[in-house]
C-alpha cells in the first residue's frame, strides 16, 4: 500500500462494493510489513468483521483474475490465434462438404466439378427439382466457408506483421500465426526452447518416439517455411533447428521490443546459405 495509508490499509477510502476500486487498490498498493488487515479494515469501515473482510477480498480477487483473463483474450497476438483456427476451421470444414457436393452433384447434374471450385459451379445453378435445391444450398455453404477461410487468411495477412513483425517477416504471416497459436501467445511462443518450437504440431508423433514407437520428429508445422521443405530430407535436420533458433529470437524481440531487426533475418538467410551449400561439397 502506499505510504500514506500504511496506517490504515490498502483500503483507505476505497469504496467497498466497488469491484474495480478495489482492484486497483490490491494491483497498485504494497506494505513493508504485514498487519492485521482484518481488523484495520473494520475500523476503517471497509468490512463489517474479519468474515465480510475477507469475502470482499475474495470477490475483488475473483473479479481481478476475471477481468485480467479477459484483458488477455482481447490482445492481438490472442486475435491472430482466434483467426488463424477459425480459417483452419472453415478451410477444412469447406473442403469436407465440397466432397459430399461433389458426390451428390454428381448423381444429379451430368457434369460436376469437384472441390470448392465445383461446389461454385453448382451453386450458381438454378434448382429444378427439392433434391437439386438442396444440392445447391449445400454448395452455396461451401462457397460461403471457401469464402470465409480466404477473409480470416488476409485479417491474419495483415494482422500478423503489426503483431509480431520478425516473426512474420521470417516465417511468412500464416506461420507466425500458427507458432502464435499453437503455443497460446507470443509471450508464450517467446518462452519456449528452439526445440520446443521445432516440434510444435508434430506432438502426436512426439508423443509416439516418447513411447518407443516412432523415431524423433525432426519439425513440426515449420516443415510449411521454404527453408524446411526445399532443402533436401538429410539437411532438414539441421535446416529445421536453425530455423526454430532464428524463431525464438524473432519472437523474444517481437514480444520484449517489437521493433524489426534486419541482422536477425540476414543471419538466418546466412546460414541456411551454408547448409544448402552442403550439396556441393
Amino acid at each position: 500500500m502506499a505510504d500514506d495509508t500504511a496506517e490504515s490499509g490498502w483500503f483507505e477510502s476505497v469504496p467497498p462494493d466497488d469491484p474495480d476500486a478495489v482492484r486497483d487498490a490490491i494491483d497498485n498498493g504494497s506494505a513493508d510489513t504485514p498487519d492485521d488487515w482484518p481488523a484495520l479494515a473494520v475500523d476503517a469501515g471497509f468490512a463489517d468483521d474479519a468474515d465480510d473482510y475477507y469475502r470482499r477480498l475474495h470477490d475483488a480477487t475473483v473479479h481481478a483474475t476475471r477481468e485480467a483473463v479477459r484483458e488477455r483474450e482481447r490482445a492481438d497476438d490472442q486475435q491472430l490465434k482466434y483467426g488463424i483456427r477459425a480459417m483452419d476451421d472453415a478451410d477444412r470444414t469447406a473442403n469436407e462438404l465440397a466432397e459430399r457436393v461433389a458426390e451428390w452433384a454428381g448423381a444429379l447434374f451430368d457434369e460436376a466439378g469437384t472441390g470448392v471450385d465445383g461446389a461454385r459451379a453448382v451453386a450458381e445453378r438454378t434448382p429444378e427439382t427439392a433434391a437439386e435445391e438442396r444440392i445447391v444450398s449445400l454448395a452455396t455453404r461451401v462457397v460461403d466457408l471457401a469464402d470465409e477461410a480466404a477473409d480470416c487468411r488476409a485479417f491474419v495477412e495483415r494482422t500478423a506483421p503489426a503483431v509480431a513483425p520478425n516473426l512474420s517477416r521470417m516465417a511468412g504471416p500464416v506461420l507466425a500465426a500458427r507458432l502464435i497459436a499453437l503455443a497460446g501467445g507470443l509471450g508464450e511462443l517467446a518462452k519456449k526452447p528452439s526445440g520446443t518450437v521445432q516440434v510444435l504440431g508434430a506432438e502426436d508423433a512426439l508423443f509416439a518416439h516418447l513411447a518407443g514407437r516412432a523415431p524423433s520428429p525432426k519439425h513440426g508445422v515449420i516443415f510449411t517455411h521454404d527453408y524446411v521443405r526445399n532443402t533436401r530430407p538429410e539437411d532438414r535436420g539441421s535446416a529445421a533447428r536453425a530455423l526454430a533458433g532464428k524463431l525464438v529470437i524473432a519472437a523474444r524481440i517481437d514480444h520484449y521490443a517489437g521493433d524489426l531487426r534486419p541482422e536477425v533475418h540476414e543471419e538466418l538467410d546466412e546460414r541456411m546459405a551454408t547448409i544448402r551449400a552442403r550439396v556441393e561439397s
